[in-house]
This record gives structure tokens, C-alpha cells and sequence, in this order.
């Protein structure tokens, strides 16, 4: 499980940079700079996101089975948040409507919000000589 959360993290790196580079000089042309600055948002959480995964998949003060539950909600917090960020933002570039579903942008915020619980009830559980 730590390989394949260690691979997402990187992936959820690098291709937050890659979005954050298009954000700045590829799309400040095709829309509002509120858009952008939205686009940005989505992001910013899942560079946080990327960070988060790579502690996750190299501690060893986190259960197995709590690292499973906190890498599923992380991926499908980012695909909901992050993923309807980016549609909503570029809206007006596809011909798909996002705000149709916009409802999914807070259930992958709660997605996220989950995953640091499960992480804050793991080291509340802790023994204290770890």
C-alpha cells in the first residue's frame, strides 16, 4: 500500500505543478482572472494533498489500515474537489455545463476533511513510547 500511495503523491505533485504552470500562462488568456484564481484553488489542495500522501506513505506511526482509508479518501476528495475546480473554472472552455455538478466540490472538501480526521484519531489512539 505505501508504494501505491508514495506513486499517487508524486503524481498528485507533478501534475499539480503542471496545472499550476498552465493556470498562470495558458489559461490567463481564455478566462477571468476569478477563474484563474479558482483554477488555483484546486491546485493548491491537491499540491497540499500530494504533500499529505508522501507523510502517510513513509511514517510508521499510522495503522495499515488507516493509511488505506486515508489514501481512498484523499483520492476521492481530490477527484471531486479538485477535479470540479478545474471544470468549474474552465467552464466557459468545454461544452459540458460543471455547474450541473457542483454539488460534488463539497462532498471531495469532506472527502479531504475525513482523511485528516482519520489521521488525528490515529495519533490520538497512540501509544505514548512511540
Amino acid at each position: 500500500m505505501n508504494k501505491s500511495i508514495l506513486i499517487t503523491a508524486s503524481f498528485l505533485g507533478f501534475s499539480g505543478i503542471i496545472l499550476g504552470a498552465f493556470a498562470a500562462h495558458g489559461l490567463k488568456e481564455l478566462i477571468s482572472i476569478e477563474a484563474v484564481q479558482t483554477f488555483e484553488t484546486g491546485v493548491r489542495y491537491q499540491m497540499y494533498h500530494a504533500l499529505f500522501l508522501l507523510f502517510v506513505g513513509t511514517t510508521v506511526y499510522i495503522k495499515a489500515k488507516t493509511k488505506k482509508l486515508i489514501f481512498y479518501f484523499v483520492v476521492v476528495g481530490w477527484v471531486l474537489f479538485s477535479g470540479s475546480i478545474y471544470g468549474l473554472a474552465t467552464n466557459l472552455l468545454t461544452n459540458f455545463d460543471f455547474k450541473t455538478i457542483a454539488f460534488i466540490t463539497p462532498i471531495g472538501g469532506l472527502c479531504l476533511i475525513i482523511a485528516w480526521i482519520l489521521l488525528f484519531a490515529n495519533f490520538i489512539k497512540m501509544k505514548s513510547n512511540n
